[in-house]
């Protein structure tokens, strides 16, 4: 084991590169390896983003109620809104926009798909499900958005953190909206049907 210890100090040191960074006020910025985890997992969510903006029409397509319909149509725009501001961030990050598979969001449409099939066309209890998928979705971002934002603060890119940190609020605002609308009538409709 000492061994292992010994070594595992040499491989965090051997990927900490300096690069310069464009617009940087302090003209360089350390590619650590926790810089680099920061990194990967903006690629994760970038992947999340451009899957769910491809997915939010089909729910759109399968909800009864015209409010849930329109709140899918507003959440597609804000998505696309949302991967605009990925891609800024990696730019100021000097990173090319590049997504990575995220295993989470697969399985969060995947169940969203799940409940479309297992659901009758028309029905309540399926808003009552697309609402149940679409938050699940929301608290996910929230969580992934909230984390990325205070990593960022952590290595001092106040710029990516404020980026970040408008998408978490709008994130927050869509999870309300669903809920109101899932308050409103669905679900008290959805358990008479």
């Amino acid at each position: 084991m000492a061994t292992t210890t010994k070594k595992a100090p040499a491989k965090a040191a051997s990927k900490t590169t300096t690069k310069k960074a464009s617009g940087n006020t302090a003209g360089k910025i350390e590619r650590s390896e926790f810089h680099e985890f920061f990194v990967d997992e903006l690629k994760d969510i970038y992947w999340a983003e451009k899957h769910l903006v491809k997915a939010l029409p089909k729910m759109k397509k399968a909800a009864t109620s015209t409010e849930l319909a329109a709140a899918f149509e507003k959440h597609t725009q804000e998505t696309q809104t949302h991967i605009d501001t990925l891609e800024q961030v990696f730019g100021l990050l000097d990173e090319k926009p590049a997504a990575k598979k995220c295993d989470a969001m697969a399985g969060l449409l995947e169940e969203a798909n799940s409940i479309i099939e297992d659901t009758d066309a028309g029905t309540m209890i399926r808003d009552a499900g697309l609402i149940l998928a679409a938050q699940k979705v929301e608290h996910y971002e929230i969580a992934t958005y909230g984390t990325l934002k205070v990593f960022a603060e952590n290595l001092d890119r106040s710029d990516v953190a404020e980026l970040l940190g408008q998408t978490l609020e709008n994130e927050k605002a869509t999870d309300v909206a669903l809920t109101e609308i899932a308050v409103s009538a669905i679900n008290a409709e959805a358990a008479a049907e």
